[in-house]
């Protein structure tokens, strides 16, 4: 049984235990996000990326990286806090945080036995899908719950300030 955590690792510290995991036969699953306000969508998503293998691995936009992809006010909740919820539930396993655009350097590092990302990504667009393939992996495109999503529980509240 694995030790539930209550914040992210470190990279270093992700292959050292994904080392273990996998001599172990564990099937690894990756996926990624900015997971900026948790939703019943985020939940569902997971879980199902969850049921794909035996380990799962979120990689986690940090602040700085969100900025860049979201803009300035974004994100509403900081890293710190998007890991502790993000490794309170029951699906996720490990949460690494990543500065870049995208988690290409994260990938190519854990090297997941399947990707899971988001079916709204188109499978020729999903970053890493070719390197996980190389290596024997899978990729899945998970079904989201249409109209649960960040940017709408945003422009609800700013709708309701109004």
């Amino acid at each position: 049984m694995k030790k539930k955590r209550d914040k992210a690792v470190s990279l270093r510290t992700l292959k050292k235990e994904l080392s273990i995991l996998k001599t172990g036969g564990q099937k690894t699953v990756f996926t990624n996000g900015c997971f900026d306000i948790i939703h019943a969508g985020h939940v569902r998503y997971l879980n199902k990326a969850s049921r794909l293998g035996d380990v799962l691995i979120v990689g986690l936009n940090s602040d700085k990286s969100v900025k860049k992809i979201k803009g300035r006010n974004r994100p509403i909740v900081p890293e710190g806090e998007r890991a502790e919820v993000l490794l309170g539930l029951a699906s996720v396993d490990y949460v690494v945080l990543f500065d870049e655009s995208t988690p290409i350097r994260l990938i190519e590092t854990v090297l997941p036995d399947v990707l899971a990302k988001g079916a709204d990504w188109s499978a020729e667009k999903i970053v890493g899908a070719d390197i996980v393939k190389k290596n024997g992996g899978t990729v899945a495109r998970v079904k989201l719950v249409e109209g649960k999503s960040t940017t709408n529980i945003i422009k609800k509240i700013t709708r309701l300030k109004g």
